[in-house]
């Protein structure tokens, strides 16, 4: 079974088009099952005035959706947001806005542009996308989780995506930053038992060792070791768009996967929680405080 997840942007609910409704905080989840295929759309319920609700949905997603009823400041930032996460593929569903009004702005952008013009060609664009997917399976993996809660007969369930590799049913996987070792007791890929998942896949996870209370969005599950810092020297590669400057004192936030972390700038970023990631890797650099564009850029860590 192949997952593709797309971030869908725009106008609120749409993600009913794609999918049934499923879990829904600042992002909501919609699913759909054809087959031996799923889409889980992602949509950031509390964007624009959440950045952070923005960042979750694209950081776990393979496409980017944009509905696009209007030419405005907080598309624009969308887009920024979209490109500076890598994200290849990007289908615009356009209401009220014409392919030559909104063409001239994606000249600037590395992802490929695609154009569908009702929720059936949308469908189809995505379905023959998760059918081009190859499964690989991995000797170790990794999950960024985004959901938990308690289910009675069950104990500690969690909702996340594999961001990296396989896991496997009663794989024993470290949980950062707790550094915590927790047993994997079942697997859910919508709604249905497996026994392995892989790289992009939609999981629930059943598991033992860990209590809901100890918890939070962010927290990565893996079997691989990875590095866990308070502060970050980077080389940052700053979005042409944002009208700041770095400066000593200032207050942005880091995402990597599914954290999203503030952080104060003196001469390095120093966090006010560890952050996990493998190197080398690239995050997310926001400044909450500025007008949209509200992205800095991405900085690299080697």
């Amino acid at each position: 079974m192949a997952n593709l997840n797309v971030a869908v942007i725009g106008r609120k609910g749409y993600g009913r088009e794609i999918g049934k409704k499923g879990t829904e905080s600042d992002v909501t989840f919609y699913n759909f099952k054809k087959g031996s295929a799923t889409i889980t759309a992602i949509e950031p319920t509390s964007y624009p005035e959440k950045l952070s609700s923005l960042f979750y949905s694209i950081s776990v997603s393979e496409v980017a959706i944009f509905v696009v009823s209007s030419i405005d400041a907080y598309l624009g930032e969308a887009m920024i947001a979209v490109d500076t996460i890598g994200i290849e593929n990007a289908i615009f569903v356009l209401e009220n806005v014409s392919e030559e009004e909104i063409k001239p702005f994606l000249k600037e952008f590395r992802f490929k542009a695609h154009f569908v013009e009702n929720p059936a060609m949308l469908r189809e664009f995505l379905m023959e996308t998760v059918l081009k997917k190859e499964e690989r399976e991995a000797e170790k993996g990794t999950v960024a989780i985004d959901h938990f809660f308690n289910v009675k007969g069950v104990g500690t369930v969690v909702l996340g995506t594999v961001i990296e590799g396989s896991i496997r049913k009663h794989d024993d996987l470290r949980l950062y930053p707790l550094n915590k070792v927790v047993h994997i007791r079942s697997i859910q890929k919508h709604d249905e038992d497996f026994d392995i998942a892989n790289k992009g896949d939609r999981v629930g996870l059943a598991l033992k060792n860990v209590s809901v209370d100890e918890l939070r969005r962010g927290y990565i599950l893996s079997s691989e070791e990875l590095d866990m810092e308070n502060e970050l020297k980077m080389e940052v590669a700053v979005n042409r768009y944002w009208k700041g400057e770095i400066k000593n004192g200032m207050v942005f936030h880091i995402g990597k996967w599914v954290q999203f972390i503030m952080t104060r700038y003196e001469d390095k970023f120093i966090l006010n929680r560890s952050i996990v990631f493998k190197k080398p890797s690239s995050f997310f650099i926001a400044h909450l405080d500025s007008k949209p564009p509200r992205i800095v850029g991405k900085g690299i860590v080697k």
